[in-house]
Formats: structure tokens, C-alpha cells, sequence
């Protein structure tokens, strides 16, 4: 078995240095891509994307609205604008598409802040409760956000809500919201492990709603090579997922909800067990196998 300091070294050694990053490589693209979109207007008055990852218009014709941020709104009961609702309605089509939660792995940035706690934690050798928060507190958290916007008619979390403040810090200034990102990252590295992302985060909450039906799936359709090195479940951001399709009989598929499509899995795999498909994988895998034929 694999120690935590050699996550991946296997898969270097077999695929080469790219090959075992490239996943990661395009993740951090995409992060730094879409905020660096938001950027070149204030900075350089270049104003492909105005707003913020809440609400935002693409060359002055594309609405995006995050639709958790719309279904709050609503709650508190403010009537939302139709542009507003054309905007979650895309935004839902799209991660139905390529699942719900990539949206925490592909565009989220706090992710990079979590990230880098779960590679320190790793290379320092810390160990810690890493079980300590229930993985329901984050549906909990999301029933509260309702809640409380119900109850104070506003959108209250955004006040407080990490990806938000984060987001408006490097376009703006940061103040006050660096407590609460050096909160987050303290907590994941000596405290719990991915305990924001995967235990007590309500974006991720709702987007894993979305994630149920997503059509976009992580496969372990090449399980049989697999030889138990488990480099897969220590990079993995919700090692859950990936058991029922790695060791389980029935579908290669990783169907979970909760997985983030951040394919690292597929970056630190040796024996490339894992491949992007979609959540029809495993039927096509056996339409096109010889007994089908």
C-alpha cells in the first residue's frame, strides 16, 4: 500500500510527469480562467463577464445566475428578475451535463485553498479527527441557509458564504474575509481533513442535488488492472464514491452524487483504471462486449 507522500509517484514513473498532473493542471486553469475573466474587466476595463459567480452576463448577452443563490432569493421572497431565472435554468442544463458537483472542482476557489490544506496535511504527516464532522451537516447547513432566509426575508449566507467572499476579495479587496478563508484552511489541515468541502459545505449540498442526475461519471471500467495501491482513495475528496465501483460486482460507474468529477483519480492511477465516460458506461461497455454479439 501506498504511504501518503507517495500519492501518485507509481503513476509518474509509469505515465510520466504530465499524464499523472493533467487533470489537476486543467482544474487550476479553469479556476484561475474564470476568475481571471471577472478580473480583466475592473482591472484592464475589458468587460467580457460582469457580475460575480452569484449573477453574472457574458458579453453583454449571456445571464448566468447560480441557482441556489436564485432559490434563496425566492425564499426571502423577492420575485427574481426572468433574466435571472433564464440564467439558473442554463446554468442547471450545463451541470446536469457535467455534474453537479464539478462545480466545486472546477470553478469553485475556495477548492485551491482546501486543496492546498489536503497536500500540506499530506506532506507534513498530520494526522487528525478525520471523521469528526458528519458528511449530512452540509445538508443540514443547506436547510438552514433556507431557513434563514425565510425567516430574515435575504439572502443572509451570502453574507458569510466562503466562495463569495472569496471571490469578491480578489476582485475587490478582502478585509475581513481573509478570517475566514485562513478558518477554513487551518480547520481542513489540523483539525479535519476536507472537512469544509465534504462535510460542511451547503454549495456543495446543492450541487450535489443536481449531481444525482448528472450525466458526465468518473468509470472504473478498467477495475480488473486495479492493484490495490489506493493512491485513488487518498487523493480523492470523497474516497466514499469510489469503493461501489472499484470493488463492488455490479456497475464500473461512480454514480455518487457527492463525487466532484475531479478525475485526480484518473491522474494518479498507474494502471488507468479510471476513465471519463458517462453514467450509461456500463451499458455500453456490455453492448459491446462479444456475449452481446
Amino acid at each position: 500500500m501506498a504511504t501518503d507522500h507517495a500519492i501518485g509517484v507509481e503513476a509518474i514513473a509509469k505515465k510520466g510527469w504530465w499524464k499523472a498532473h493533467q487533470w489537476l493542471i486543467l482544474r487550476r486553469i479553469s479556476q484561475v480562467g474564470i476568475l481571471g475573466l471577472f478580473l480583466v474587466g475592473p482591472v484592464w476595463d475589458l468587460w467580457i463577464v460582469k457580475g460575480n459567480l452569484a449573477s453574472s452576463l457574458t458579453l453583454g448577452i449571456l445571464p448566468l445566475t447560480d441557482p441556489y443563490v436564485l432559490l434563496q432569493t425566492v425564499v426571502a421572497g423577492a420575485k427574481p428578475l426572468s433574466t435571472a431565472l433564464i440564467g439558473a435554468a442554463i446554468v442547471v442544463l450545463f451541470y446536469i451535463m457535467v455534474g453537479g458537483r464539478s462545480y466545486c472542482s472546477w470553478v469553485c476557489p475556495v477548492n485551491i485553498v482546501t486543496d492546498l490544506a489536503s497536500w500540506l496535511r499530506r506532506k507534513l504527516g498530520i494526522k487528525g479527527a478525520g471523521t469528526a464532522v458528519d458528511k449530512r451537516t452540509r445538508y443540514y447547513l443547506l436547510v438552514v441557509t433556507f431557513i434563514m432566509a425565510f425567516v430574515t426575508h435575504s439572502v443572509v449566507w451570502e453574507l458569510v458564504n466562503p466562495v463569495s467572499i472569496l471571490h469578491r476579495g480578489i476582485l475587490f479587496t478582502m478585509g475581513m474575509g481573509w478570517s475566514v478563508i485562513l478558518f477554513i484552511f487551518f480547520f481542513d489541515l489540523l483539525v479535519s481533513n476536507r472537512a469544509w468541502c465534504g462535510r460542511l459545505c451547503p454549495v456543495g449540498a446543492f450541487y450535489s442535488v443536481i449531481g444525482t442526475v448528472s450525466q458526465v461519471r468518473i468509470t472504473a471500467d478498467n477495475r480488473q488492472a486495479c492493484n490495490d495501491c489506493m493512491d485513488c482513495f487518498q487523493i480523492c475528496p470523497e474516497p466514499q464514491v469510489i469503493r461501489p465501483a472499484l470493488k463492488g460486482r455490479g456497475s464500473p460507474v461512480i454514480s455518487a452524487a457527492n463525487c466532484t468529477n475531479c478525475a485526480r483519480c484518473i491522474d494518479v492511477c498507474s494502471e488507468d483504471v479510471f476513465h471519463i465516460s458517462t453514467r450509461y458506461a456500463d451499458k455500453i461497455i456490455k453492448n459491446s462486449s462479444p456475449e452481446a454479439q
